[in-house]
């Protein structure tokens, strides 16, 4: 059995309206400033005021950074530090999707420690404690609310630096699936998809570990039992919530678990190309699993995952049947299936493949991948 070590560092607060509890539970951090991290779509959306207006009927001073743009870079952060340090606020809430809640998360290191966010990348560099922090996502997508891990993007080039530490992990977080209901379709599909994607890759990867398969496995069967139910019928609140908690049991897998190769191929899809994260990581996943169908412990993860989803029809190769439904998964979303529907030819695969070699969640592969090895998993998307 793998040895791990688990703690559930993050408070969970689940139900229609939970927003409304935000005041109260923010009173439970601190007495002072409250720095609320947001996007634009989030304040048009009607959730900021709401939030505010809670935390303010707790006699707590609020200031909104809305600053926080998709994929953070290191510039959003930096212009929420500054935020920070005009403000002095003695909690942080992250509200929205990943990218919010990312953003939050990188202000604390720098506030709360100093230094550039690139002293950060990496596990365990945060040099004292850090302020706490409320996430409440938006989207079912990231699981940020339940990882200690914030992704932020160098603004020159590109490159995602994932930055963790425990003392990142937010105190509380708030999923309320009404706050879901106001996403674009597609926005809905893209963050879907990268939850499944996190449920199946953290179910095979090197550090997988009993805590890590158990959150896999119970975010998979939220996940892909409600995924085309969100999709066809968007405004089902019971297919909502089911999403909304398996993207944050996903989350946790994460953080006991990692990542794998479709997250490393699907980075630099997204740095050379702009291909928004859920399209890339949704598209390199099939071959990636079937990549991975060469283990026979992947082969039995993958049929454990199957029949959890009302899908008998393992036969003799899991990880093509997997494969089969995750890209059929992506066609109920919308999304592109070859890399040549995305204008990416394979001129490009060479270069991309050196740039996936470097990605940090590729090293955690349950099959070992190098630069040779990732470019024939871009010819196969082609």
């Amino acid at each position: 059995m793998q040895p791990f070590d688990f703690e559930m560092r993050t408070r969970i607060v689940s139900g229609e309206n939970s927003l409304e509890r935000i005041g109260q539970l923010a009173a439970e951090l601190t007495t002072g400033r409250v720095l609320l991290v947001t996007d634009p779509g989030i304040v048009a959306a009607g959730h900021v005021e709401r939030a505010v207006q809670s935390i303010e009927a707790e006699k707590l001073e609020v200031h909104v950074f809305d600053g926080a743009a998709e994929n953070p870079t290191t510039d959003d952060v930096g212009r929420g530090v500054v935020a920070a340090k005009e403000f002095q606020p003695d909690l942080l809430v992250g509200l929205g999707g990943g990218s919010s809640m990312d953003c939050a998360k990188g202000i604390n290191f720098i506030y709360s420690c100093g230094g550039t966010m690139h002293d950060y990348a990496g596990v365990g560099k945060a040099t004292g404690p850090m302020l706490p922090m409320i996430a409440v996502p938006t989207t079912a997508g990231t699981g940020s609310e339940l990882q200690s891990f914030a992704l932020i993007s160098d603004a020159k080039t590109h490159v995602k630096m994932a930055c963790g530490d425990p003392a990142a992990s937010c105190r509380v977080a708030i999923l309320d699936p009404l706050l879901t209901m106001t996403q674009p379709p597609m926005v809905t599909a893209l963050t879907g998809i990268d939850a499944i994607s996190h449920a199946i890759e953290t179910m095979v990867t090197t550090r997988h570990n009993p805590a890590s398969r158990m959150f896999s496995v119970a975010a998979w069967q939220q996940l892909a039992n409600h995924f085309e139910t969100v999709i066809t019928s968007p405004q089902d609140l019971e297919a909502r919530s089911a999403m909304q908690l398996g993207s944050a049991w996903a989350g946790l897998a994460i953080e006991n678990s990692m990542l794998g190769a479709a997250h490393a191929l699907a980075n630099p899809l997204t740095a050379k190309f702009g291909v928004v994260h859920g399209q890339a990581v949704g598209l390199m996943l099939p071959h990636v699993i079937r990549f991975n169908g060469k283990d026979s412990d992947c082969q039995q993860a993958y049929a454990e995952l199957l029949s959890h989803c009302g899908t008998s029809e393992s036969g003799d190769d899991p990880a093509e049947t997997l494969a089969d439904l995750v890209t059929r998964q992506v066609q109920t979303a919308g999304l592109k299936t070859k890399l040549a529907e995305l204008d990416v030819s394979d001129e490009h695969f060479a270069d991309m493949a050196a740039d996936a070699a470097q990605q940090w969640t590729g090293t955690f592969n349950p099959i070992s991948v190098d630069v040779e090895s990732l470019q024939q998993l871009y010819l196969n998307a082609a």
